[in-house]
């Protein structure tokens, strides 16, 4: 799946102003560093926000990392459990017991897995990819951020990035992502709700990660 792209608008930058404000504000949860989970449906806009946040703390934050869950999910069909697994197991647990992540990063064009990737400490990590904020890790995380646009728009966005030829693996992506997201309840658990339509300023919902 491509990542998504899009010029920098000023909601964006609202957002991303909003996300370091909200995780700087609280203490480190992942070991000495912060996690910040950009979650949403694909198409969404996520990739396009967490590029704005890391760029945006680049210049507040010692250290910043980004992680995409495109590079680790098992293709099409990498959407579930086995990749909620290596990205706790592989990534966010060394890293809150003081060590390296690691995962080993999905070739989307040979089909297969590719090289291993390392994540060292930092200060503030971006976690960015449809189940990016997953309850499994739920303790690990400082900031929740949800980046919603309509399905069609999405769909849309999928297909102009990857051709027509890819609809019947874009629409089997949509229907198995709105299970996992309604299961996690991942938008009424979000400290940020960001429209990725542009149509909206960004919002701090209020409802969960109080400060501690």
């Amino acid at each position: 799946m491509s990542s998504e792209r899009a010029a920098v608008a000023p909601h964006l930058r609202q957002a991303a102003h909003l996300v370091l404000d909200h995780a700087l504000a609280r203490p480190p949860t992942l070991g000495p560093g912060r996690l910040v989970c950009i979650d949403g449906p694909a198409g969404a806009g996520k990739t396009t926000v967490a590029d704005t946040v890391v760029a945006t703390a680049r210049r507040q934050v010692a250290s910043v990392g980004l992680v995409h869950l495109d590079d680790v999910y098992e293709g099409w069909s990498g959407l579930g459990p086995e990749v909620t697994a290596r990205v706790e197991s592989g990534i966010l647990r060394p890293l809150a017991d003081g060590g390296t992540g690691r995962y080993r990063r999905w070739d989307w064009h040979s089909s297969r897995w590719a090289e291993e990737q390392l994540v060292d400490p930092v200060a503030l990590l971006v976690l960015e990819g449809v189940g990016a904020a997953a309850t499994a890790y739920d303790d690990l995380v400082t900031t929740r951020v949800w980046v919603e646009a309509p399905r069609e728009l999405r769909r849309r966005r999928g297909l102009e990035r990857g051709g027509v030829g890819l609809a019947e693996s874009w629409d089997r992506w949509l229907d198995a992502e709105e299970v996992l997201l309604a299961a996690e309840r991942t938008r009424s658990r979000a400290d940020l709700v960001v429209d990725g339509t542009g149509a909206a300023p960004a919002v701090l919902t209020g409802l969960s990660n109080p400060p501690r």
